[in-house]
């Protein structure tokens, strides 16, 4: 394998945004490449004619006599009276003394009302996380030194959902280690600075268990608030039953009918069982579209995303410097880094045509899913786009790995349009993609009261013609996060 193949398939299993950092490797270690606002990449071939003696003669000579007009122009003096005076009056200003006139461009303003940017996204630093939130309260809490000592202790052990991830009698353990036993700590010492704790924002923090986090919130309502005290006594005594959806159980040992506990449920799901959720550090993910796909005239058009295709071009000052017949050293240095950038450019325009032939496929392969959505995907496998477009299999993976599509329906990347096929009852195909759009679809209509079982879907993909088992609709259920159908119901 030579070193341009090498090349060309290292770029091509690049994401966009990777490729961009490769690109500005190359910018920074080439300086035979340089930025172009061209969308073409003819500089290549007009680098080869400037190679002969002459013409980078007289190229050079044009380049002289510019640095010497250059030169000539000389930046203006500044006027003498933009001294700062000796005296200045009380009332004075900045604008009375200087002339703010040239500082115009300089100067920074922030960005229109016609700007594309979301302000708050673009100049937003970075998120406070759960344990800063907590230490920022703690420092504003009145604490003695002994019992901030025990709070830090405790807020180290709680996790991101916000939960206490340490038993209470293990944290007393580390102290009474740390502060020794003349110290004479109690574990009752630990427990209310825990209880105070639990007290700061977000509520519910430092709970031990999903009961204890639901009461603090609960225990937080103004006692005149409907159903807090059977919603309290149904976190303390019965989640359990509630998380089986267990109502018959509910209304019998509450001695509550169902609209009652209806509105009980109402209430407990109002609360947060996982606080520390609200100041989860989710760094925002961008993906940058490869290809657009758009429908004109009835038919589905393919087209690169011409703003991420890095632009690049030899400078062709520097290749006209290149000598056919000179064999010293800074010429075969200026020769070998002409050469990278050739082949580097034709690297990227190789990955660029790959790139669009096989979108280009999995669109004609894949219309039923542009016209009609997930129901109409059909089966594909590399194989069949590595035949039609005459690649290799690897090569399709590599082009289809981190690439992403911009249609009507959403961003994809290229992969999602492969899927596995399961047999109909006629001899046909279906896709597992179009299998589990059903089900999310069946299970979006279902009664749930009565929730479908995975043998009743099963059953009910047979009436389409579908032969599925039911652990297959079980897999298909978990990969969608459908949860089963006795976490499914819920009361009329």
């Amino acid at each position: 394998m030579t070193p341009q193949l090498q090349q060309a398939i290292r770029l091509l299993q690049l994401s966009t945004l990777e490729l961009q950092l490769e690109v500005q490797t190359v910018l920074d270690s080439n300086l035979m490449l340089e930025p172009s606002d061209s969308e073409s990449m003819d500089d290549l071939d007009h680098a080869d004619s400037l190679t002969d003696a002459n013409a980078a003669d007289e190229k050079l000579q044009i380049s002289e006599q510019k640095a010497e007009t250059d030169a000539v122009t000389e930046m203006p003096e500044r006027p003498a009276e933009d001294t700062m005076p000796d005296e200045l009056a009380l009332d004075s200003s900045w604008e009375d003394t200087f002339d703010m006139g040239d500082m115009g461009q300089t100067s920074y303003s922030a960005p229109g009302n016609d700007d594309n940017r979301d302000f708050l996204e673009t100049h937003s630093g970075e998120t406070e996380d759960l344990y800063q939130h907590l230490m920022w309260q703690l420092g504003l809490t009145p604490f003695s030194d002994r019992d901030r000592l025990i709070a830090t202790s405790i807020i180290d052990s709680i996790n991101d959902d916000g939960y206490l991830g340490t038993d209470i009698e293990d944290i007393h353990q580390g102290l009474v280690r740390e502060l020794g036993e003349e110290a004479d700590l109690e574990l009752d010492e630990v427990e209310a600075v825990l209880h105070r704790i639990q007290q700061f924002d977000p509520l519910g923090v430092g709970a031990r268990d999903p009961a204890e986090c639901l009461g603090i919130q609960l225990a937080q309502l103004d006692p005149a608030t409907p159903w807090v005290m059977e919603a309290r006594q149904l976190a303390a005594e019965h989640l359990n039953l509630l998380a089986n959806r267990d109502y018959t159980q509910l209304m019998r040992r509450m001695k509550l009918a169902e609209p009652e506990l209806r509105q009980v449920i109402e209430l407990i799901q109002s609360m947060n069982p996982r606080p520390g959720s609200q100041l989860a550090r989710n760094a925002a993910q961008y993906v940058v579209p490869d290809v657009f796909v758009t429908k004109r005239k009835g038919q589905w058009v393919v087209e690169l995303n011409t703003d991420a295709i890095p632009r690049l071009r030899i400078n062709q000052y520097y290749a006209s410097l290149v000598r056919r017949a000179d064999n010293s050293e800074d010429n075969n240095y200026l020769r070998n880094h002409l050469q990278e950038a050739r082949w580097f450019l034709k690297s990227l325009q190789s990955r660029h045509e790959t790139l669009l032939k096989v979108a280009r496929c999995i669109v004609d392969r894949q219309h039923g899913f542009f016209e009609y959505g997930d129901e109409a995907m059909k089966p594909l496998v590399l194989r069949d786009i590595a035949e039609t477009v005459e690649m290799h299999e690897s090569t399709i993976s590599r082009v289809t790995t981190q690439k992403y599509m911009h249609t009507p329906r959403g961003i994809f990347e290229f992969k999602f349009f492969f899927s596995s096929h399961v047999g109909t009852a006629d001899g046909g195909e279906c896709s597992a993609t179009a299998i589990r759009a059903i089900i999310k679809k069946l299970v979006a209509a279902e009664n749930t009261v009565k929730p479908l079982s995975d043998s009743k879907i099963a059953d009910l993909l047979a009436d389409q013609g579908i032969n599925v088992a039911r652990r297959t609709v079980a897999k298909y259920r978990e990969a969608m996060s459908i949860p089963p159908s006795n976490e499914r119901k819920r009361l009329a």
